[in-house]
């Protein structure tokens, strides 16, 4: 199915491309990718952009070589101007520099050619980049093959294999408000972004013209929605979706009498299919192409995130190491390396302006200087603070035990780390101090005890100090707090526990550290909605408590 869908998005986009702005493709690299781009090349040009390309790259520039020879400036065209209304294709896209990300977002908007993101990011390492959220919105056609296998005898036919197939598939009754009706179901599936149900209408014009047909029908709202609504989900329609397709029952009694009168009933049932049933059409077709994950995540509570965003460790700008990010003006020293090509580049356009040198060599001012900029991704700490007091200590620890455990085993990858902080009795201590060693994480935690009361004032502030001193190394926070929201032991001579919990979470929630809020209770209280919200924290209700539970909510903050 989602193979198929592939297919025709390269049909579309090579016969009718108008408006919808290219592909964001997650795919990884192998021979389903592979084939793909083969069929993309074989209907519109291809051009890829390189992996160290930057501004100058897009747009053109001085030509260093072309102008020192002939002693004038020569500029160079960029790619956006050959490639005019061709297709760029941008591998590892969840690596673009800001600055491309936004120029390739202004080339859309000014009518430029399309465009092919291949978004390379593992979906479990929530860690890692992601595409730039803006220019992901701007592409039409949302794809997802990473769980696509292709046969191995379709493989080995070559390309003709992979060329978009003619539909057949019947129509279907003519849609008269199809832009209502994708609007609506954009808004039941929770996506946010303005942009998606005009692009899906798009869409479904552009596949009705490929059918030769001159208004919108049931099968290419269908396709609008496979392509666009579906992979940009984040939520399952409302439950009050489905009873309308039980009406079906009740017209199957009235095709028997003859011809005459089946063409007197089609009247009749033309005001039902109207928007309603072109809605439920596009929410049914929309969830063919659901994000993979979805339904576990919606299962444990977790609301999914919208294509593209942010990611657990923050960017830091660097003179001296990391992913190059351009230059800027600036003299060498203090770590800061010369840019020796930007400089020149700068400073050659002047030189007929400046005092010859005797000795022909170029006269280079201060003002012509450029350095080397560099991106570092942070690296991140989770602090887990769990409430190990009460008969659900156990549990709760257990639990917390597991996703430890798990987070570890993808430590190495994504050059996290993970400390425990655990709450009981009358204080809160260190359970676990950061780090990235599974053996460690086992070894120390075997003997972690619970039981007593739940001084949930003494666990937030501990883990505001554990996250502190991580911020101070240089590394991205995150703290997650398990406990079923009831603080009974701590604070001050006329303050209850649950008011110092609150003012420790206010102190928490000053410092802006990012922190999730587990509340583990068989039934969620107010009180911990009311501490979440004071520290800032994303609150998640977890009345069944389990481990892979436990890191989907961090991932989905981390992500």
């Amino acid at each position: 199915m989602r193979w198929s869908l592939a297919l025709k998005a390269i049909e579309i986009l090579g016969e009718a491309p108008a408006g919808l702005g290219g592909i964001l493709l997650r795919a990884r690299p192998g021979p389903v990718r592979d084939a793909w781009a083969a069929a993309l090349a074989m209907v519109a040009p291809v051009r890829r952009l390189p992996a160290s390309a930057d501004a100058e790259a897009l747009d053109g520039g001085l030509d260093l070589t072309a102008t020192l020879a002939a002693g004038r400036p020569v500029v160079k065209p960029g790619l956006l101007a050959e490639i005019g209304q061709g297709v760029l294709l941008v591998p590892m896209a969840e690596r673009l520099s800001q600055a491309l990300a936004a120029r390739l977002a202004t080339a859309l908007d000014e009518g430029g050619p399309l465009l092919v993101l291949l978004d390379e990011a593992d979906r479990g390492a929530e860690g890692e980049e992601r595409v730039a959220a803006a220019l992901a919105d701007r592409l039409a056609i949302h794809l997802d093959l990473t769980e696509v296998r292709l046969p191995m005898a379709a493989l080995l036919a070559g390309e003709e294999a992979f060329l978009p197939e003619v539909d057949d598939m019947p129509a279907g009754a003519v849609v008269d408000d199809p832009g209502t009706a994708l609007a609506s179901a954009a808004v039941m599936l929770g996506i946010d972004s303005i942009r998606a149900p005009i692009q899906a209408q798009r869409l479904a014009r552009a596949h009705a013209a490929l059918a030769g047909r001159m208004a919108i029908a049931a099968a290419d709202i269908e396709a609008a929605a496979a392509l666009v609504l579906g992979p940009r989900a984040t939520r399952l329609p409302p439950g009050e979706a489905p009873p309308p397709p039980e009406e079906a029952p009740d017209q199957p009694p009235e095709p028997p009498p003859p011809s005459d009168d089946s063409s007197d009933d089609s009247p009749d049932d033309a005001p039902d299919q109207t928007p309603p049933d072109a809605t439920d059409i596009v929410l049914d077709a929309a969830q063919t192409a659901l994000p993979p994950g979805l339904l576990d995540a919606l299962a444990n509570g977790v609301q999914m995130k919208s294509p593209g965003g942010g990611s657990s460790g923050a960017k830091l700008r660097s003179l001296t190491s990391g992913r190059p990010a351009g230059v800027r003006a600036g003299a060498p020293g203090r770590g800061a390396r010369l840019a020796l090509i930007e400089t020149i580049k700068t400073a050659a356009p002047w030189q007929k302006l400046r005092p010859q040198r005797a000795d022909g060599r170029l006269s280079i001012r201060h003002d012509d200087l450029r350095i080397r900029r560099f991106v570092a991704r942070a690296e991140s700490t989770t602090v887990f603070a769990v409430d190990a007091s009460g008969s659900a200590a156990f549990a709760r620890l257990s639990e917390a035990k597991g996703a430890i455990e798990l987070l570890l085993a993808e430590a190495y990858v994504k050059r996290a780390e993970v400390a425990l902080v655990a709450f009981r009795g009358d204080s809160a201590a260190i359970s676990l101090p950061p780090t990235r060693s599974l053996a460690r994480a086992k070894r120390e935690l075997a003997a972690l005890a619970g039981g007593g009361g739940t001084p949930m004032a003494a666990g937030i502030d501990l883990a505001k100090k554990v996250a502190e001193a991580e911020r101070a190394r240089g590394r991205t926070p995150l703290i997650v707090i398990l406990t079923d929201g009831r603080a009974n032991v701590g604070g001050a001579p006329g303050v209850s526990p649950q008011e110092a919990a609150l003012a420790s979470a206010r102190a928490l929630g000053a410092t802006g550290l990012a922190s999730v809020f587990i509340d583990c209770s068989a039934r969620p209280r107010p009180e911990g909605a009311a501490l979440a919200a004071a520290m800032g924290a994303r609150f998640v209700a977890l009345p069944r408590l389990d481990a892979k539970a436990v890191v989907a909510a961090v991932k989905a903050v981390a992500g």
